[in-house]
C-alpha cells in the first residue's frame, strides 16, 4: 500500500494540498490554517491520551546513524504504544537502513521512512491513530500520515522547531535526546536532491 506525500507550507499549501488530496500523498502540514482536519466519526475518532512520565529502561531508545551523524531518540510507549512497537519492529528488521530524508523543510521538519524516496512508499501496514497531548516542539518525532487519521505507516518526521498546529492531529511517539545538531545539518529540499540518509536504525 502506498503512503502519501505531505503538504507544503505557507503560500503554496492550498495548491499542494489539493494536489495531494487527488493523488493520495502523505500529509505533514506546515501551516496552521491548512493542517488536515480530523472528523470525529465512530470509525476514525482518535483517543487523546494524557502524557505520563516515561519509564527509563533498556529498549526505549532508537539510535539512527545518519550521513550527518548519530541521532538518539527516546521512545514514548506511554504516549503511543502501538506506534512505538511498530517502529521497533521496522528498525530491528532493517527496514529503515538506507532510507533517505526525502522531504526536509527549513524551520519545520525532516521527513523520512519511505524506502522509495518519493513520499508514497511505506511498509504496507497502517497504524490506528494514537493522538496525544504531547506538543510538537523541537526534537519531537511524529508519524506522517494521509488525510485519514489511521493512515500512518513507516514515514515519520523530526521537528526542527515548534509546530504546535500539528498537536493532536499527528501521533507523537518520541523525542530526540542526543544528536539534534546532526538533524539540523540534514540537507533541505522538496524533494531533496542527493538526500541524506539513515545508514542504520537500532533499538537499545
Amino acid at each position: 500500500m502506498t503512503e502519501e506525500k505531505t503538504k507544503k507550507p505557507l503560500s503554496k499549501a492550498p495548491a499542494k494540498a489539493a494536489k495531494a488530496a487527488k493523488s493520495g500523498k502523505t500529509v505533514a502540514s506546515s501551516k496552521p490554517a491548512k493542517a488536515p482536519s480530523v472528523k470525529a466519526t465512530k470509525e476514525t475518532k482518535p483517543i487523546v491520551k494524557k502524557a505520563a512520565k516515561p519509564a527509563k529502561k533498556s529498549g526505549d531508545h532508537l539510535v539512527l546513524e545518519t550521513t550527518k551523524g548519530s541521532v538518539t531518540i527516546r521512545l514514548r510507549p506511554d504516549l503511543a504504544p502501538n506506534h512505538v512497537a511498530r517502529i521497533k519492529e521496522l528498525a530491528t528488521s532493517g527496514f529503515y537502513n538506507g532510507v533517505p530524508f526525502h522531504r526536509v523543510i527549513d524551520g519545520f521538519m525532516a521527513q523520512t521512512g519511505d524506502p522509495t524516496g518519493t513520499g508514497m512508499g511505506g511498509s504496507g501496514q497502517k497504524l490506528k491513530a494514537e493522538f496525544n497531548i504531547e506538543p510538537h516542539v523541537r526534537g519531537v518525532c511524529s508519524m506522517a500520515r494521509a488525510q485519514n487519521p489511521d493512515s500512518g505507516d513507516s514515514q515519520f518526521f523530526i521537528c526542527f522547531g515548534d509546530a504546535r498546529f500539528l498537536d493532536r492531529q499527528y501521533t507523537v511517539w518520541g523525542q530526540v535526546i542526543d544528536g539534534m545538531e546532526n538533524v539540523d545539518k540534514i540537507k533541505r529540499g522538496e524533494p531533496v536532491q542527493n538526500p541524506d540518509k539513515i545508514i542504520s536504525a537500532m533499538v537499545n
